[in-house]
């Protein structure tokens, strides 16, 4: 069982942020603080009432360790100065993993655990700057239920792309992805996706995979579910230091699409959309109550 989640609780707890944070970590310890940094100072939240959920996926480094002391130093920084401009508004929660289990069970474990009206899911690497998500926010006013970053669209920036070898690897994914499922989606693996909380709430609660092909799935969910979705160019940055294994992962995501695939085929969804009752996946009770909370 998952150990209770470290928090920085700057907001009172009757009222739901206006958005959350869901960073998926693995061995992140190296850049872990820098991340946090950079979010809880960006522009793109100033002003605004936000969480940062940092869900370790079993790291075996000291990931859990540094986020947890970036909250408290933080905690301690705001109750000196209740000024600051992030005082009134930032919510830090360090959620440990047990075993490593991979990024969709972590992402699927911060989606159910967060209260923003918005939820962001963005790569602890920044791969696609905070700042984009002003690209993104405005498609959710006009609509739509879930929106997404893509390196596929016309205003797509990538500075740098990715190397050779991984772009021959993403384009007969996508190719042999689109021929499958979500033809219309240009690019289903870019980490950065907002949702409303309502169309993150019930997508996440029937997910299942747990790895690098979730995107794939929590998209197909989208779509059967009835929800709107959005595809918006951003900018990206490829980071040097990427996870992926070529042929490993490769193998893993095309049975992964095989099993979507046939999943979309055979699953019952209701049509309702609830997401709450006994066959709600357990991750759902992952959810932080007020009372379970650690304050600073």
């Amino acid at each position: 069982m998952d150990s209770p989640s470290h928090a920085l609780q700057t907001q009172t707890n009757d009222a739901p942020p206006a958005l959350s944070i869901v960073i998926p970590a693995f061995n992140e310890a190296g850049r872990i603080v820098s991340t946090l940094e950079e979010i809880t100072s960006s522009a793109a939240v100033a002003g605004s009432r936000f969480e940062v959920l940092v869900v370790d996926d079993g790291s075996t480094d000291a990931t859990v360790k540094r986020a947890a002391e970036f909250a408290s130093a933080l905690a301690a920084s705001l109750a000196e100065d209740s000024s600051s401009a992030t005082g009134q508004a930032c919510a830090i929660h360090v959620i440990p993993g047990g075993r490593h289990r991979g990024k969709g069970h972590a992402v699927r474990r911060g989606v159910l655990a967060a209260r923003g009206e918005v939820i962001l899911i963005c790569d602890a690497d920044l791969s696609t700057p905070l700042d984009q998500i002003d690209r993104l926010r405005p498609w959710l006013d006009r609509g739509f239920d879930v929106v997404i970053g893509s390196r596929r669209m016309d205003d797509s920036v990538l500075d740098p792309p990715q190397p050779r070898h991984r772009r021959v690897m993403d384009t007969v994914f996508r190719i042999i992805r689109r021929r499958c499922l979500l033809p219309d989606i240009r690019d289903t693996q870019c980490g950065f996706k907002c949702f409303s909380r309502d169309a993150a709430q019930a997508i996440f609660a029937r997910a299942t995979l747990n790895g690098f092909v979730f995107d794939c799935e929590v998209l197909a969910l989208a779509r059967r579910l009835g929800y709107r979705i959005k595809e918006v160019g951003v900018l990206w940055k490829n980071d040097p230091d990427s996870r992926v294994r070529p042929i490993r992962d490769a193998i893993a995501m095309l049975l992964g699409l095989w099993r979507i695939r046939r999943m979309m085929r055979t699953a019952r969804l209701d049509s309702d959309r609830e997401s709450d009752g006994p066959d709600r996946p357990a991750e759902a009770q992952d959810r932080r109550t007020s009372d379970q909370r650690t304050e600073s």
